[in-house]
């Protein structure tokens, strides 16, 4: 058995990492797997664990930097793994392949309250968990109550979200070599036109604030303590510094931007350089955000 026997047409080879990220960047992998169903994402991780071939795991592609020399191993995306969305009270069950902005629409439809601060984020629920993506002071550990994972020997098993030591920006999932399969949130009951104008207004601040008309990996740096990251950055004179076809955005200064088919050494050389001169100027370690393959 191989992966095209199991994925069919979801088994890619040579196929560009650039057109599977946010930010527009990145080179060809040996393979690119998407599986739809958890059967087929665990026969796919048979054959790697088997032939211990290097893998890699994301979802929508956001929050990635993709080297343009490519990946020598095998790609899965997630981003159609259980992409159902079902409720029962104020629980919503999805599969780790569902958007954010698609279960924020969802609560909202059913008047479920919680979500609406992800309704803005570019990625999968699988993904948002693994880094307990978060925005406007929400998060998901605020409304994660389990998860289904498939563990490192192949077992599935849900999970509570107490056990998976979600912190800013992170969580124990990778350290485990586990991956999401769905999850359950608990939210509140809440009024449909409410929701919807939060949601709205949250949507409005984003294209405001942030520099949406470029490719990007969102917001690239963590949030230091004690400080701001875009304050910090353009205090140091960075507000729209270039290197190559990177950028610092005018508009809000903690997102790098590809703004003119940026490589991926012009994209890691400009995080560098804004790492080097908030140190330089403020003794302020920032830290990336942003996953390098």
């Amino acid at each position: 058995m191989d992966f095209k026997s199991i994925l069919g047409e979801n088994c890619k080879t040579g196929e560009l990492l650039k057109d599977h990220t946010t930010f527009h960047v990145g080179g060809e992998c040996k393979f690119f797997l998407t599986p739809v169903t958890e059967e087929q994402l665990c026969l796919c991780m048979d054959i790697i664990r088997k032939e211990n071939l290097k893998y890699y795991i994301f979802g929508k592609g956001s929050n990635i930097l993709a080297d343009d020399r490519g990946f020598d191993g095998v790609i899965i995306s997630t981003e159609c793994l259980n992409d159902i969305i079902v409720h029962d009270g104020v629980y919503i069950e999805a599969g780790a392949g569902a958007g954010l902005d698609k279960i924020s629409d969802y609560a909202m439809e059913n008047s479920l309250t919680g979500f609406e601060f992800a309704c803005g984020i570019p990625g999968s629920l699988g993904g948002a968990i693994v880094m307990n993506a978060g925005a406007y002071d929400g998060e998901m550990s605020h409304v994660l109550y389990q998860i289904k994972i498939l563990s490192e020997d192949g077992g599935i098993k849900w999970k509570e979200a107490s056990e998976l030591e979600l912190g800013y920006r992170k969580s124990n999932i990778l350290a485990n070599n586990e991956i999401v399969l769905a999850a359950r949130l608990k939210l509140e009951h809440g009024e449909k036109e409410k929701i919807k104008a939060k949601i709205e207004d949250l949507n409005d601040r984003r294209r405001e604030k942030q520099p949406l008309e470029y490719p990007s990996a969102g917001s690239t740096f963590k949030r230091p303590e004690g400080y701001f990251a875009g304050k910090l950055i353009d205090d140091a004179g960075l507000r729209g510094f270039k290197l190559g076809g990177a950028a610092v955005s005018q508009k809000h200064c903690g997102f790098v931007i590809n703004y003119d088919n940026a490589s991926s050494e012009d994209i890691k050389s400009l995080i560098k350089h804004v790492k080097d001169v908030v140190y330089e100027k403020f003794g302020v370690k920032l830290e990336c955000e942003v996953r390098m393959i």
